[in-house]
Order: structure tokens, then sequence, then C-alpha cells
């Protein structure tokens, strides 16, 4: 008996045509961006996978851009792993993520981080994992992956733009590049066509952009250089201060 190819999932869900954005059956999260939704296969975030967020330095607007997925779900912790900067609370509090939702975890070496990261995956307790990480091998990454299918957890690398070149098992890679209103998405891998173009997202501000704060802050007279870093990169992320 034939079967009919007009629909390869019906075959088996892991099935696709490279001419069409794979449907699957897997889980995913809206991303709370229309334009972005739309391009992403099954409509959003995948659930059970490792997504790569492939950025030029970290405090792009990537938690931002999470932001709708991460304070999605009212259960679950949400797991914050080797962040380039010192968490602030009351800036995360802004977009929507309570400090008591939040783990924070710093790994000494990068062995200690990939545990780690391991260990939440296959616990299964966290609703959502954002790793930042720098070169990891890829054993490391199919292990990662491997144990994201473990649990229904939002599995999110943010990695350097130089990866992209780089082989990954991750199921969806994305480049972001700043703007004045908020990321361009391009789209390195999905399972489905190359797309035509990138794809512009309006990030909401952080509060420092919407305070009087930032216009007035004093700069030291020995290091104005470090000064004017620190407030841009102030006006770029809520990750630090």
């Amino acid at each position: 008996m034939s079967v009919s190819t007009d629909c390869p999932e019906a075959i088996h869900p892991s099935l696709w045509r490279a001419s069409q954005l794979a449907r699957g059956r897997g889980r995913v999260v809206d991303t709370g961006y229309p334009a972005l939704s739309k391009e992403l296969p099954g409509g959003g975030w995948p659930l059970a996978a490792l997504v790569d967020l492939l950025v030029q330095q970290p405090g792009v607007g990537e938690l931002r851009l999470l932001r709708p997925a991460l304070s999605a779900s009212a259960v679950g912790a949400v797991a914050l792993v080797n962040p380039p900067h010192q968490p602030d609370g009351l800036g995360l509090a802004y977009i929507g993520l309570p400090l008591d939702r939040l783990m924070l975890v710093k790994g000494t070496t990068t062995a200690d981080a990939l545990w780690s990261v391991e260990q939440i995956l296959r616990a299964g307790t966290c609703s959502s994992v954002v790793f930042w990480a720098q070169h990891v091998k890829d054993s490391s990454l199919r292990r990662l992956h491997l144990a994201a299918q473990s649990a229904e957890s939002l599995f999110i690398m943010v990695r350097p733009l130089a990866t992209a070149q780089d082989s990954s098992p991750a199921i969806l890679r994305l480049a972001l590049r700043p703007t004045a209103d908020g990321l361009i998405v391009d789209v390195v891998k999905r399972r489905g066509p190359v797309m035509a173009g990138p794809i512009a997202v309006s990030l909401q501000p952080t509060p420092v952009l919407l305070s009087a704060r930032r216009h007035s802050v004093r700069r030291p007279v020995s290091a104005p250089f470090e000064a004017s870093r620190s407030v841009e990169r102030d006006t770029i992320e809520v990750l630090g201060r």
C-alpha cells in the first residue's frame, strides 16, 4: 500500500518538506511577537529542544525578546545560567520576571556550567533555562540537546554570533542584531525554507530608557570611557547596572 507524501508529518512527526515550514507535533510557546512566530515551525519557541540565540555581544536585548515566553508560565522556575552581568531584580520584575521565580546559577568553569545545565534539564523542574556560553564542544551541545528532550522546558543558549558558521544540533538558530527600536532577527537555521529577509522585532524599553536617570548619570572624570560604556549597556539590557 502506497503512502501519500502530501503530508510527510503523517508518516512521522520528524519529517518535513524543505520547501515548507515544518509543523511537527512538539509543543511550542508563543514568542509574543506575531511576525516572528509566523516564521517559526509550530508558531513559537520549541520546547524540549535546544534553541540558539547568536549575538555579537551579550545584552543586546535577548531577555526582552524572551520576556513573553519566560513569563507565560505561572509554574516552574526560570534558570539563568552564567549571565554576563549580575541580574537586576527591579529590571527583571519590570519585564514580568519576579525574583521568586528566578534561579541564578554561576559555574566557575565551563565544565561546571555545562554539568549544571544538564542536571537542570534532566530534572525538569524549571519551565525555562537560559544559558550564556562561549565556546562549547559539539559533543557537549549534543548532550544538552538530548537532556532538553527529556523535559518540556524552554531551553535557550545565548552564544557568540561567530558560531553561526559552526554545526549545531539546535533545531532553531536565530542571529540577533540591535536596533534603536529593538532587534533585527535573522533565521540561521529552521525546519523550513531559507527566509527571504530578516524580521524586525520591536521590544519593550527597559526602565532606564523611560527614566531621566540615564540623562543625569555622573561620569568619573578619571574614566569617562568606561562610564560611557556602562551607561550604554544599561540602555540595552536589564541584566546588570
